[in-house]
């Protein structure tokens, strides 16, 4: 797969960026590189290999979901938030209906 100037500049217009016909000219190149490079990594023989998502592996640190009851560090204040809500409902914001 190649690149021209007109893909570069289809490209360039959909992703609303501005560029000059100099730029177009030097990135027809440098993505005609990346394509290739991307074809070579279709060569690799990777049978065998486990898939995997990502190259270290991570774990999640979570911590107990608990409402902290202190009014100065976040808990406990559901009515006086409220308070300043246009249109409480049930103990939410109310907020009007978007979708028909």
């Amino acid at each position: 797969m190649s690149v021209d100037t007109a893909t570069v500049a289809k490209i360039a217009s959909l992703a609303r960026i501005r560029v000059t016909e100099a730029e177009i000219a030097a990135m027809v190149p440098e993505l005609n590189g990346i394509l290739a490079w991307v074809e070579q990594l279709g060569e690799v023989d990777v049978s065998g290999v486990e898939p995997m998502t990502a190259v270290i592996e991570n774990h999640l640190r979570l911590r107990d979901d608990v409402i902290d009851a202190d009014p100065l560090t976040g808990g406990g204040v559901r009515g006086a938030v409220l308070a300043n809500a246009p249109a409480p409902e049930h103990g939410f914001f109310g907020v009007p209906k978007v979708i028909e």
